[in-house]
């Protein structure tokens, strides 16, 4: 793969100049530089300082989206895939995707196809991808496979949009209730502690546990933030775990109001995956395993898997499904339809239209609806904490 050189010299009529150059090996950048009639006086290797590698190791989903409709346009117009690669690899800015292209047009160049090129790269190149460029590859039909993935992606990322848009308002109020009664709790309610305790007068239940709760956070807050990051690291570490990972899944699915919005998101992703594996002439048992890696969710990955063994011994793609809680009966219908017809694909697209308005319309019930709870509930947790501090004052008023 290619590495940074950073060189200083001068030109054969004597101006001085440094630069970058990328190659191998230092010995290449060398004989580079020397074949455009330079005369080097220094060349070091550089490590790239780029925002793509800090803060973002991935390809940002807009810059993948342009690349493959680009990369489908310039295959398209009968330019060879090489020929393709070496522009692309000028077009694109995205340090990650432009790495890996280089690393692909150099396997290209060595008779490699671009389906095993592109699978050295799997944190650019998702497996779903590579098994679609496959297809198209066997098929001739690159191209379209190509701006049909693009598509794909993007309805993918939109859908992820709504779901992640649907569940940020009640997070960041969440998170605002709690600061704000942390706040209250530490600075405000200890200042009428003193004030309490010197008129001697009998405290409020309600009043005394706020007391209690204020004495504790302000001794033990240290505890609390220790005890959340635990809990951090030990989810991340139970996740590595089938079963504890299967379990949060079916939580995510089945939780109150917004587990309906997980458990569609879930099926749009499983259909609109099995749809295009399917349509791009993918074997349906491969379709299916494919299906399975890039799901996202437990739950339906058993499922698939179950499914898939169902295929290998003659039996219905559907009938899995149609004794599992997660699959609705529409997806079952519309599978079983598909297996008999031979439109298994059509029906699966359709299923997945049908589920993906359903999300768009769910997600903006749910921020309709979430925004009046969330601020009633940060009211009473707020407001029960000041009117536990107040009431008692007016008692001592009285008694005055």
């Amino acid at each position: 793969m290619d590495v940074n050189f950073q060189y200083t010299g001068k030109r054969i009529s004597g101006q001085k100049i440094k630069g970058k150059i990328e190659a191998d090996s230092k010995k290449e950048a060398l004989t580079e530089l020397e074949k455009n009639g330079l005369i080097i006086f220094g060349i070091d290797e550089t490590k790239p300082w780029n925002k793509d590698i800090v803060l973002n190791k991935k390809v940002k989903h807009k810059d993948f989206i342009i690349f493959l409709r680009q990369y489908a346009t310039l295959i398209h117009a009968g330019i060879s895939i090489s020929d393709a690669t070496k522009t692309m690899v000028k077009q694109t800015d995205n340090y990650a995707l432009r790495t890996a292209l280089i690393d692909i047009d150099k396997q290209l160049d060595q008779g490699q196809a671009l389906s095993k090129a592109a699978e050295r790269h799997p944190k650019v190149f998702p497996t779903l991808l590579v098994n679609m460029i496959h297809a198209g590859e066997a098929s001739g039909k690159l191209d379209e496979i190509l701006n049909q993935m693009a598509d794909y992606y993007e309805k993918e990322y939109e859908n992820r949009q709504k779901v992640i848009s649907a569940l940020t308002y009640p997070s960041i109020v969440g998170v605002i209730t709690i600061f704000l009664s942390m706040f209250l709790l530490v600075f405000i309610v200890p200042q009428f502690v003193s004030m309490f305790n010197s008129f001697g007068e009998d405290i409020p239940a309600f009043t005394q546990f706020v007391l209690n709760l204020s004495n504790f956070v302000g001794s033990y807050w240290w505890v609390l933030f220790v005890v959340v990051v635990l809990l951090a690291i030990l989810y991340k570490y139970f996740m590595q775990y089938e079963a504890f990972a299967y379990r949060m899944d079916i939580i995510r699915m089945k939780f109150p109001f917004l587990g309906v919005l997980v458990h569609k998101g879930a099926l749009v992703r499983m259909t609109q995956t099995l749809s295009t594996l399917v349509n791009s002439a993918v074997p349906i048992l491969q379709s299916v395993e494919i299906t399975e890696r890039v799901v996202g969710n437990h739950v339906i990955r058993d499922v698939l898997a179950q499914s898939r063994k169902s295929l290998e011994v003659g039996e219905s793609l559907a009938k899995p499904m149609n004794d599992h809680w997660a699959f609705t009966a529409l997806v079952v219908q519309m599978i079983q339809i598909g297996e008999k017809t031979g439109t298994l694909d059509q029906m699966l697209a359709k299923a997945a239209d049908f589920y993906e308005e359903e999300v768009n319309q769910l997600s903006e019930r749910i921020k309709t609806l979430i925004e009046p709870l969330m601020i009633i509930i940060l009211t009473v947790i707020v407001g029960s904490i000041i009117a536990a501090v107040i009431i008692p004052m007016f008692s001592l008023f009285e008694t005055l």
